[in-house]
């Protein structure tokens, strides 16, 4: 990939998931009476807190309300269409074919796929 999302698509070559890392920090969490999108842990002497904002800052995506789309038409010839054959489901195997088996026919078609491909 010769976009800046390229090396998303080769992380699990590079990167191991380790179960028993996660498995013991949440066996840290402690239990708190504030909001219930937040989760606080016992990391040693130091109670740490897990929310909406370290995600954001850890992972670079933002959270906002999802939009209603209904009011938007298709586009014509667009990302859809051009390379799904404008189907209305799409699995997660067809996406990664696409991003590392096709020829892009626009710019920054690679990228928009990407960023799908990371929601996913």
């Amino acid at each position: 990939m010769a976009s800046c999302f390229g090396h998303f698509m080769m992380i699990h070559k590079r990167m191991k998931f380790t179960g028993g890392v996660i498995h013991r920090l949440l066996l840290q969490e402690v239990y708190h009476t504030g909001s219930s999108v937040k989760m606080y842990f016992m990391l040693g002497n130091q109670k740490v807190r897990f929310s909406k904002v370290e995600l954001c800052l850890i992972t670079g995506l933002r959270f906002k309300d999802v939009p209603d789309t209904s009011q938007y038409a298709i586009v014509d010839n667009g990302i859809h269409e051009r390379y799904f054959a404008g189907r209305d489901e799409i699995s997660f195997g067809e996406l990664k074919d696409v991003l590392s088996l096709v020829q892009f026919q626009q710019a920054y078609d690679s990228v928009k796929l990407c960023l799908l491909y990371m929601l996913n």
